[in-house]
């Protein structure tokens, strides 16, 4: 199964601290979703919203026992649901994958997540600090 990635896992330091499995991965496009910050952390969650996308990165044919620690990774804060993700490196071919939708929309800040400053303040905290799949 094919999953899209839009926060903290998009990142190969965050995504191996949770998965065992080594996947190839690719730039994908989530259109119909917004990314938002959440108050109080540093991840980010997502909910539908029309004419809205999400650039995040799909990780291909993700091994049932995977799928299951991203399950127990995202916990009661998220659902899976199946979707489609264009890839533009392929000239916007959609595959199916799989995404974590956000549940609690009172938690959401009205601004989108800031990729770049996870990067810069999160990032290295959550490989250091974080290991064995908890959250940052």
């Amino acid at each position: 199964m094919n999953v899209f990635t839009y926060g903290s896992l998009m990142y190969p330091q965050v995504w191996d601290r949770v998965v065992r499995g080594r996947y190839r991965s690719a730039a994908g496009l989530l259109q119909g979703f917004r990314r938002r910050a959440l108050r109080g952390v540093s991840y980010p969650g997502a909910i539908p919203e029309a004419n809205a996308q999400i650039a995040g990165r799909v990780y291909f044919d993700v091994a049932a026992e995977d799928l299951a620690r991203l399950d127990a990774f995202e916990a009661s804060e998220y659902r899976r649901d199946a979707v489609f993700v264009s890839l533009p490196a392929e000239a916007g071919r959609a595959v199916p994958a799989q995404v974590y939708v956000y549940l609690d929309a009172s938690r959401m800040d009205p601004q989108d997540w800031d990729a770049q400053r996870f990067e810069r303040e999160h990032l290295a905290g959550f490989v250091d600090d974080h290991a064995g799949g908890s959250r940052p």
